[in-house]
């Protein structure tokens, strides 16, 4: 049995033991020892799955700063899958390339901390604290191949304008407590409903204030210009990390924040988070066009999907609540699987992450061509992948609210961005390769990740019905 108090951070405490327990390992590893200091950290996430399974459906009344709820669970299943799936994809990237491995491991295990602690935050200055312990662990995990001055400036990039935006993010903080005398969730909405009908600039200045750190966070237009600087100069792996667990904690904390709290003032916020969704999934799409380089059209698609999600959180209906989890775990999947399989084509010395690295890889890596072409069509959103349920989703969402306008364009820029999906697939398997071929010995372990990604996509892909069921169930627990 859990205890009362305590039991909404069971899952965040197996992942933080596993966490200290790898930096203990490397600490006492001998010179030229093989230690599985990846396996701690997964033995920690599957501890937390297990505390999450076993937390399910309780729903406690205890309001405290960390929250138990099947909407927070769900979510720190999404990440827990995701830190699982990094892990299998990190253990060949970490030995070829030559990364200490208990400052990587250590690294990624207290980011996926922060981001559970923000998906089940009640409290502002907890998102905030766990915010910053997240971004400081992807700053240096962006930076970690210390030998590369584009990792260097991309990790550079980042940080400077990761405290820029947290300087938004805790004036908007700030001016909340002004106003309502609370940081705490439940009590801001408390607060707020019963002044809905006053006009008070001072919760739109905050309303503001909260918008910019988080759509910095989701990479929203305009507040994206880290994101291909940083997806390019990181490595393969961590970008994929990147794309997907900070994307989804910090989802869950906007959604939870202006979804509940914020939500008497919907009227005023729903249009301006409208428009950033539109010129989000414009931009990305648009952009995304141009780009020869493969982790930066991936940079400027997981721009566009931070847009999709957008037109989830404007309808704000049921169905468009839930498809915002569905969409974060099925994009999460496909997209960490697409940067696996760039990761594992990789080398200690090139990055084979150009466009024209993948010509002909048909012919010299069969299998990585298949697994690639699915993920590609999937975030392109072709049937019978995860990628069209979601984006059907979110659409029918959004025509049920009445935004014809907002499906409109998301219809329209995801036809526009299976052009370069389908160019990557064309120059894989139709186009000479010109060059030295992509060396790749891909080992077992990244090839059951993978394999287990291309089973979810799937899945979810024709049997949605379950999981949007759980989704469904799990937001409605708080909205």
């Amino acid at each position: 049995m859990f205890n009362t108090d305590l039991d909404a951070i069971v899952p965040m405490l197996c992942v933080t033991l596993a966490a200290l327990a790898s930096m203990g390992a490397e600490a006492f590893r001998s010179p030229g020892e093989k230690m599985p200091i990846g396996g701690l950290g997964i033995v920690g996430l599957l501890g937390a799955a297990a505390s999450t399974a076993m937390l399910w459906n309780r729903n406690s009344e205890d309001f405290g700063v960390i929250v138990a709820d099947n909407f927070g669970l769900f979510v720190t299943m999404t990440l827990v899958i995701v830190g699982i799936l990094t892990i299998m994809f990190s253990s060949q990237v970490v030995h070829r390339d030559g990364y200490p491995k208990g400052e990587y491991y250590t690294l990624l295990l207290f980011s996926i901390v922060g981001m559970m602690m923000m998906a089940t935050a009640n409290d502002l200055l907890v998102v905030f604290i766990a915010l910053e312990i997240l971004s400081l662990a992807v700053y240096v995990l962006t930076g970690i191949r210390r030998d590369s001055l584009r990792s260097t400036e991309a990790a550079f990039k980042y940080f400077l304008l990761g405290a820029f935006s947290s300087a938004f993010f805790l004036y908007g903080i700030a001016f909340t407590y002004g106003i309502t005398g609370s940081t705490r969730l439940t009590a801001i909405g408390s607060y707020l409903s019963a002044q809905a009908l006053t006009a008070n600039p001072m919760v739109l200045i905050a309303l503001g204030l909260l918008l910019v750190g988080f759509a910095f966070k989701i990479s929203a237009v305009p507040f994206h210009m880290w994101t291909p600087d940083a997806y390019e100069g990181a490595p393969a792996i961590v970008t994929g990390f990147m794309s997907t667990g900070v994307k989804a904690a910090a989802f869950a904390a906007f959604a939870r924040v202006f979804l509940s709290s914020f939500e008497p003032f919907k009227d005023d916020w729903a249009p301006i988070v409208a428009a950033l969704a539109a010129a989000t999934m414009i931009l990305g799409t648009v952009v995304g066009v141009a780009q020869s380089n493969l982790k930066r059209m991936l940079a400027y698609s997981s721009i566009a999907h931070g847009g999709y999600l957008l037109v989830g959180l404007v309808a704000a209906n049921q169905v468009g609540k839930a498809a915002i989890l569905f969409y974060l775990l099925g994009y999460s999947v496909t997209n960490l699987a697409a940067f696996g399989v760039i990761a594992l084509l990789g080398s200690k010395d090139r990055d084979n992450d150009e466009l024209r690295d993948y010509a002909g890889l048909w012919h010299s890596h069969p299998a990585l061509a298949g697994l690639m072409t699915v993920c590609l069509l999937s975030l392109g959103g072709l049937p019978p992948t995860v990628g069209f349920i979601g984006k059907w989703y979110i659409f029918s969402a959004a025509v049920g609210a009445g935004y014809y306008w907002l499906a409109i364009i998301g219809v329209l820029t995801s036809v526009v961005s299976v052009f370069f999906y389908l160019r990557v697939v064309v120059m894989m398997y139709m186009a000479d390769r010109t060059g030295a071929p992509a060396t790749a010995n891909v080992t077992l372990v990244g090839m059951a990740a993978l394999t287990l990604s291309i089973a979810a996509i799937f899945y979810l892909g024709v049997l949605p019905a379950p999981v949007m069921n759980f989704a469904a169930e799990s937001i409605a627990t708080i909205f």
